[in-house]
């Protein structure tokens, strides 16, 4: 009788395959593939993306840390700059609120939803904000050896984890209408400057709105009058953003925006999606 041999498994059932160098092309494709069937079964349309750092922790939290080196505070200023910063993850939680508040009335398909790197620090603040109001918000997470974890109040269905920086990045600008830049580091500052870029050199078609959260800090770490005056940069582009400094102030500007360029009132005077 014949032997027959065992059949190998499908190319695209090949784990070996799959994780093999050869394959990075097939990952790549999954990673744009996969979140965008998720994104089109959950009915989200567009988002509203709040950028900012991993390490900036609420306000109970750095003020426990305060006390506990009260007796060394002398000696470091570190505990008492966290308390500082601290401010920025409570706005970033009141923004997210606000937002999600008002943006709750599109529940088909779901608009601007709150969208995040849904990791710690700010990342967590604008998801914890969502959830106060009751709404849905997504986090488009990393793979990192350090600080990366999904945060507990990302929807459920609506948690991603990227291995590639620029397929996450992509997800971030694709379905976003306005974003939302608090105090970061170098992630924060890629983040930054690439929709800067996209938006200077005219890649993004769509208006999008930029609020650079904390002018204090942000003209502290980059100076843009510096890149003006030495010709890296235009006067014009400086108003591909503006600042903010509080979420009263931001929700304000970011629902007159994105009211005036993506709703419309209907011949009834009742407002409709655009």
């Amino acid at each position: 009788m014949k032997r027959h041999l065992p059949k190998p498994p499908k190319a695209y059932k090949d784990m070996d395959f799959l994780n093999s160098p050869d394959a990075r092309v097939v990952r790549m494709i999954s990673e744009f593939l996969e979140p965008q069937r998720r994104f089109r079964q959950a009915q989200i349309k567009d988002t509203i993306v709040m950028f900012g750092s991993a390490r900036i922790r609420p306000r109970r939290e750095t003020l426990r840390a305060l006390r506990m080196v009260e007796a060394s505070i002398r000696r470091s200023a570190r505990p008492t700059k966290q308390v500082e910063m601290s401010r920025y993850y409570e706005d970033a939680v009141e923004l997210a609120r606000l937002l999600t508040a008002w943006t709750k009335k599109y529940s088909s398909p779901r608009r601007f939803v709150i969208c995040s790197g849904g990791g710690p620090g700010i990342m967590e603040a604008a998801n914890k904000g969502a959830s106060l109001a009751k709404g849905a918000s997504i986090g488009l997470n990393i793979s990192l050896p350090f600080e990366q974890f999904a945060n507990d109040f990302v929807t459920e269905g609506l948690n991603f984890e990227f291995h590639y920086f620029f397929m996450r990045k992509l997800w971030f600008v694709y379905l976003a209408k306005a974003l939302v830049i608090f105090p970061g580091g170098f992630g924060t500052m890629d983040e930054l400057m690439e929709v800067l870029t996209l938006l200077q050199t005219n890649k993004v078609k769509k208006q999008v709105a930029v609020v650079m959260y904390g002018e204090e800090y942000w003209k502290k770490v980059i100076n843009f009058d510096e890149l003006v005056t030495h010709g890296m940069i235009t006067r014009d582009d400086l108003r591909l953003f503006r600042f903010m400094e509080s979420p009263e102030e931001a929700f304000k500007y970011l629902r007159d925006f994105l009211t005036e360029t993506y709703l419309k009132e209907n011949g009834n005077g009742q407002t409709t999606v655009g």
